[in-house]
């Protein structure tokens, strides 16, 4: 199951913090989608040592992100 979180309107560092505080409680299984106002850049590798893995899709005026743990599926929901 995707949990939303929509950082848009926040001021930075508050996204960030907001994403860590989210993925903290992200249940196994479960996915982070989380619509942000422009790449982030530095969130990358923070999950990359937090062994996540994600994939970033630019559209008009945000940036969606798709987090998920590196040892359960892949973003399209197939077996890692």
């Amino acid at each position: 199951m995707d949990q939303l979180l929509d950082v848009r309107s926040l001021a930075p560092p508050e996204p960030l913090e907001r994403v860590l505080d989210a993925l903290a409680t992200l249940a196994r299984g479960d996915r982070l989608r989380v619509l942000l106002p422009r790449e982030p850049f530095p969130l990358y590798d923070l999950l990359r040592r937090m062994g996540y893995r994600w994939r970033t899709e630019p559209a008009p005026g945000r940036f969606e992100l798709l987090i998920w743990p590196s040892d359960t599926e892949r973003a399209n929901g197939s077996p890692a």
